[in-house]
């Protein structure tokens, strides 16, 4: 079975790579653009068929180069929230992913793809419903835009087309980022290098380290795109978060508290935490201020409804994992 998985050097993108190679599946095609070369590190101890880099690879999907491909896992894509150029954003994000639909769709192959949480923008209900979605960027509006047209092809769909709207997704893979890594990750570095972890202060009716999102484990997210993957029964566009919003003071008191675990130390409190100056709060960017969702929480009513039934990593749980996972690959 020959399977596709695009950004496949990104976060994302290797994880679902490790997950098939899990389950037995190595006839994969990897597309992904290593400029930053850095990013093979990522896949170097995968199992794949063949590397495409992604300015060739549409045009040789098209003509049907790589024969019969069973599914898409499409997760190239520029993530940066922050980018304003939005001719670049809407070529990778949009209009890439409208030319890899068409042909997928022509040809009979299962797409199962990625947005974005984003979507919603500062909606305060986060439900897969066109009243709720609200970009605040580009980004986001090049993600809704894609999961419109989805919408609109849903019903004469000749095979598998799921979207998932990520919320704040964090786990192993994903140093090569940089600012757009997750807070876990940036905590992780802050505590090795300077000795503590920062958080944003109060804003937007938040106090300091309260502003709230939906993080969900990598290998939570990887587990429902292969259930999608093992029931093709199933098309839509699906939040894919835990269901439960956490502050970002819950990040950093487990990311504190399990470094001092592997370090023989006991736990503390936030207060204590605050108190020992291992957390601390800096002034809100003037630069994010209205481009800033301070709370996310997936509803996630949809996924439940179609079957989808495995409990997810809560975030001790999960952000112990991944400090360990760090700590041994810095070690």
């Amino acid at each position: 079975m020959r399977l596709v998985v695009t950004g496949a050097a990104g976060f994302i993108g290797s994880n679902i790579i490790a997950g098939l190679n899990a389950r037995g599946f190595d006839d994969i095609i990897a597309v992904d653009d290593l400029t930053d070369g850095q990013k093979f590190r990522n896949i170097r101890d995968l199992q794949i068929a063949d590397y495409v880099d992604l300015r060739t690879f549409y045009a040789e999907l098209e003509k049907g180069a790589y024969g019969k491909v069973e599914a898409v896992f499409h997760e190239g894509a520029c993530s940066d929230t922050m980018e304003s150029d939005g001719r670049l954003m809407m070529d990778l994000n949009y209009r890439c992913s409208r030319d890899l639909l068409d042909i997928c769709q022509r040809d009979g192959t299962r797409l199962l793809y990625a947005s974005s949480a984003a979507t919603y923008g500062n909606s305060s209900v986060f439900r897969e419903e066109p009243e709720f979605e609200r970009p605040l960027n580009v980004y986001g509006y090049s993600k809704l835009l894609f999961d419109q047209v989805v919408r609109r092809r849903l019903g004469a769909a000749t095979s598998q087309i799921a979207g998932f709207r990520y919320f704040n997704v964090y786990g192993p893979r994903e140093s090569h980022k940089g600012r757009m890594a997750s807070v876990a990750f940036h905590h992780f570095n802050q505590l090795r290098d300077q000795g503590h972890v920062r958080l944003f202060g109060g804003y937007d009716g938040y106090e300091a380290g309260q502003q709230s999102r939906d993080f969900i484990f990598i290998d939570d997210l990887v587990a429902v795109k292969l259930w999608f993957f093992e029931n093709p029964g199933h098309s839509g566009v699906f939040n894919l978060g835990t269901g439960r919003a956490q502050p970002f003071n819950d990040v950093a008191l487990a990311t504190v508290n399990s470094w001092r675990d592997r370090n023989g130390l006991p736990a503390l409190s936030l207060a204590e935490q605050v108190e020992a100056g291992l957390v601390q709060y800096v002034e809100f960017p003037e630069a994010l201020k209205g481009k800033y969702q301070s709370y996310t929480q997936a509803d996630m009513r949809a996924l439940r409804a179609i079957g989808y039934a495995a409990e997810f990593t809560p975030v001790a749980e999960g952000v112990k994992a991944y400090i360990n996972w760090l700590s041994n690959e810095n070690a």
